[in-house]
């Protein structure tokens, strides 16, 4: 089984890549998705996120909110430092069940779709590490339209990730994403038509 890493920064145009895959009939594992999941569980996480970062990050229900937590680890290296350390080792070992039941399942190939891969340093999770990019003006415009994010939230959210300079260093697959939606869709056939010859 190939297991792809699909990964980019924050309105680079990830998800889109990774619903043409899905339409291709490519299983694709959402690790921010995953991570929901991970916040929304009772338990020790949830304790220890709490703990970590005060009850004013809680809903009146008493769940986490995520906006608020956002809010507070965006700004801050070392606050989003201190939120991976707690969750992340939890995503990983739910995304390697997933990934070993899929196996198991005689899947082809997995496509692990996640925004902070190479933060994670997840990359050694991965076969092939495919990268989504565009323009920086771009990212932002679609961050204003699609989450309402002001310039200045978009920008913290940009900059608390690495680099796209960074994650083409280790890209097997560039996918540029500042193309019409058609074209896009191209694109990533073109690339899963590859991927085909290759395996």
């Amino acid at each position: 089984m190939k297991v792809i890493g699909l990964t980019g920064g924050i309105g680079s145009g990830k998800s889109t890549v990774a619903q043409f895959l899905a339409e291709l009939g490519v299983v694709i594992v959402d690790l921010d998705k995953v991570g929901h999941e991970v916040l929304r569980s009772e338990g020790a996480v949830r304790e220890r996120i709490v703990s970590e970062f005060g009850e004013n990050i809680l809903t009146d229900g008493g769940d986490i909110d995520r906006a608020r937590l956002g809010r507070l680890v965006f700004n801050s290296p070392e606050a989003l430092s201190r939120l991976n350390r707690i969750v992340h080792p939890v995503i990983d070992s739910m995304v390697n069940s997933k990934i070993k039941e899929y196996r198991r399942e005689g899947v082809a190939v997995v496509v692990l779709e996640a925004a902070a891969m190479l933060e994670a340093d997840r990359a050694s999770q991965v076969d092939e590490l495919w990268v989504t990019v565009a323009p920086e003006a771009t990212v932002l415009k679609r961050l204003a339209e699609r989450v309402g994010y002001s310039e200045e939230e978009s920008k913290a959210r940009i900059h608390s990730q690495i680099s796209s300079e960074e994650r083409l260093k280790q890209a097997d697959v560039v996918i540029d994403t500042d193309c019409t939606l058609d074209e896009l869709e191209t694109r990533v056939v073109v690339e899963w038509q590859k991927l085909m010859t290759r395996l």
